[in-house]
C-alpha cells in the first residue's frame, strides 16, 4: 500500500494528535495536487528558507541561549546559522544537475531504441524529529534537502527547545504555508504520536535509545527512516603527530557547546608516553579560551538531569581511583548556571560510566596505549562510532585505521570537520545510525530514484514469446552461453 493511502495507527486521537493528523492530511493533499515542483519552485523555497534565517539571525541566537540558560552566540553563529545559510547556497548551485534524469546503459534488450532512465521524484511528506543540541542546524539543514527534493515537511522540536520552537511556530508561517511546512512543540506525547504518523520518510536525530523507539513506531507503517544517533567517537593520536597541535584541535571540538555534540570527541587515545604532555598542553590552552567558568563564550549544560548525570559520572570515576582534572581555575561547576568546567580524566576504570556510555559533556577521558592494535581492538569491541579522528602524518597509518575501524565518518588530523563539508554525506553506521543526508546523498535520501524503461517500437522479447520454437531455443542458447 502506498504511504499516502496508509492510516495512522491510533484510532481515536486526542487534540494534539488530531492536529498532527490534520496537518499530514493537508500536506499530503497538497502533494497529490502538485507532486513534482519545478526547479524554479524549489529554488524559491530554498531562497525563502535562507531569507528566514537571515531575517531572524539574532532572534534565533537569543532563543537558543534562553533554552540552554547560556549558549555562546558565537557558537550558534558558527555551528548553526552559518552551516544552514552556506548549505543552501551549495544546494542552489547543484540542484539543477541533481534533478536531471539519469541515463542508464544500453544492453541487448534496448538496442533497437528502448531507453532506461532514473528520475528523481519527491517522496511526499517528510517528518523531522529534532534534538535540542543544535536545533537550528538539525532542523533547517535537513529542510534544505527535503525542499530541494520537492517535498513538504512536518518538524517536531525538542522539549528542551521551547523558546526556539515558539519562535519557529510563530514566525515561519509568514514564509511558508502550513501545507508546505509546519513546526510542532513537544507538549506531552507529541513525539510518540509524531513517530507513529505514516510519513513518506522520517528523519530522527537523537539518542540511540529514543532512536530504537522511533524506528519501532515507524515500522508499523513501513515508513522508511534515517536515524542520526551518536556513540563514543574516539580521537586516536599517533606517536608521529605533534601533541600540541593535537591538543589544540581536540580541545576545541571537545568543549564546543560544552561537549554536547553527537560527533564530538568522546575520549582520546594517546601513546602512554605522551599523556602527561597532553595534560600540560590542556592546562595551558583551555584557560586562554575560557578564562573563567562564567564567561559567556562557554555554554551551559542543557538541563538539570544532564548536569547531574555528568557530575555523577565524574564522582564515580574519582571514587574508583581515576584522576579528575579541572582545567579552569576556581570552582569545577556552578549549579545556578548549570556549567561544568572542562575536565580531563586519567586512569578511569574500563567499566565506569565515562568509558561505557556516551559522555555528551565537557569531560575528556584520556586512554594510553603502547600498540595501535590495542586501540583498534578496543574500538571494534564496542558499537561502531559515529566518527573516528585519527591524528598521524603517516598516510599508511591513517589508512590502516580507516580500513580496520568502521565508523559513520572520519576527520583526519582534526575532529568534527567532515560534518561541515557540504559535498560529503553525513550519517552513522550500526548503532550510530543508518542512512545519511548532506550533499547529493541528501537529495537522494528524500527522493525516489524512480527507474523508468521506455520500450522501443519493436520489442526484442517478441522473439521469446511462446509457443517456444527453434528460434527461441537459439536465442536462449546464445544468451546463456
Amino acid at each position: 500500500m502506498p504511504a499516502h493511502a496508509r492510516k495512522p495507527m491510533h484510532m481515536t486521537a486526542p487534540p494534539a494528535h488530531a492536529a498532527l493528523d490534520a496537518t499530514l492530511a493537508r500536506q499530503r493533499a497538497a502533494y497529490l495536487a502538485h507532486p513534482v515542483p519545478t526547479l524554479a519552485e524549489r529554488r524559491r523555497d530554498l531562497q525563502t528558507l535562507q531569507r528566514f534565517i537571515r531575517d531572524h539571525k539574532e532572534a534565533l541566537c537569543e532563543a537558543i541561549s534562553a533554552d540552554y540558560g547560556n549558549r555562546s552566540r558565537h557558537e550558534t553563529l558558527l555551528a548553526e546559522i552559518f552551516p544552514a545559510i552556506d548549505g543552501i547556497d551549495h544546494v542552489l548551485k547543484h540542484l539543477k544537475k541533481w534533478m536531471r534524469p539519469q541515463r542508464r546503459g544500453v544492453d541487448w534488450r534496448n538496442f533497437l531504441g528502448a531507453r532506461n532512465r532514473v528520475i528523481p521524484q519527491p517522496l511526499g511528506v517528510v517528518g523531522v524529529i529534532v534534538p535540542w543540541n543544535f536545533p537550528v542546524n538539525l532542523s533547517l539543514v535537513p529542510l534544505t534537502y527535503i525542499f530541494a527534493a520537492g517535498n513538504r515537511a512536518m518538524v517536531k522540536m525538542s522539549e528542551n527547545s521551547r523558546h526556539l520552537a515558539r519562535l519557529l511556530i510563530d514566525r515561519m508561517p509568514a514564509y511558508f504555508p502550513r501545507e508546505k511546512l509546519q513546526f510542532f512543540d513537544e507538549t506531552g506525547g507529541v513525539g510518540i504520536a509524531f513517530s507513529q504518523l505514516p510519513f513518506d520518510h522520517l528523519l530522527f536525530t537523537g539518542s540511540g535509545q529514543t532512536g530504537r523507539a522511533v524506528m519501532a513506531a515507524a515500522a508499523h507503517n513501513l515508513c522508511p527512516v534515517t536515524l542520526e544517533l551518536g556513540g563514543k567517537a574516539p580521537a586516536i593520536v599517533c606517536a608521529d603527530f605533534d601533541l600540541r597541535t593535537a591538543a589544540e584541535r581536540i580541545l576545541f571540538v571537545k568543549f564546543l557547546n560544552a561537549g554536547q555534540i553527537c560527533t564530538s570527541v568522546d575520549h582520546a587515545w594517546l601513546p602512554e608516553a605522551g599523556i602527561a604532555a597532553f595534560v600540560e598542553h590542556a592546562r595551558q590552552i583551555v584557560p586562554t579560551r575560557y578564562p573563567r567558568l562564567d564567561t559567556p563564550d562557554y555554554t551551559s549544560i542543557i538541563d538539570e538531569a544532564a548536569f547531574e548525570r555528568l557530575l555523577q559520572a565524574l564522582d564515580e570515576a574519582r571514587a574508583r581511583g581515576a584522576q579528575v582534572i579541572s582545567l579552569l581555575p576556581g570552582p569545577s561547576h556552578d549549579r545556578a548556571t548549570r556549567k561544568i568546567a572542562p575536565h580531563i580524566v586519567l586512569d578511569a576504570p574500563e567499566d565506569c560510566l565515562l568509558l561505557t556510555r556516551e559522555i555528551f559533556g565537557p569531560i575528556l577521558p584520556l586512554r594510553g596505549y603502547a600498540n595501535l592494535d590495542t586501540v583498534i581492538d578496543s574500538i571494534n569491541a564496542g558499537p561502531r562510532p559515529l566518527a573516528i579522528y585519527p591524528f598521524s602524518k603517516q598516510a599508511r597509518t591513517v589508512q590502516l585505521l580507516i580500513d580496520r575501524v568502521m565508523s559513520g565518518g572520519v576527520s583526519v588530523n582534526d575532529a568534527l570537520f567532515h560534518v561541515g563539508q557540504h559535498d560529503l554525506p553525513f550519517g552513522g553506521v550500526g548503532e550510530s545510525g543508518m542512512g545519511h543526508y548532506h550533499g547529493v546523498e541528501g537529495f537522494h535520501t528524500f527522493s525516489k530514484l524512480r527507474p523508468v524503461f521506455y520500450q522501443a517500437r519493436f520489442s526484442t522479447l517478441k522473439l521469446l514469446w511462446p509457443p517456444y520454437g527453434k528460434l527461441a531455443s537459439r536465442v536462449l542458447a546464445f544468451l546463456t552461453r
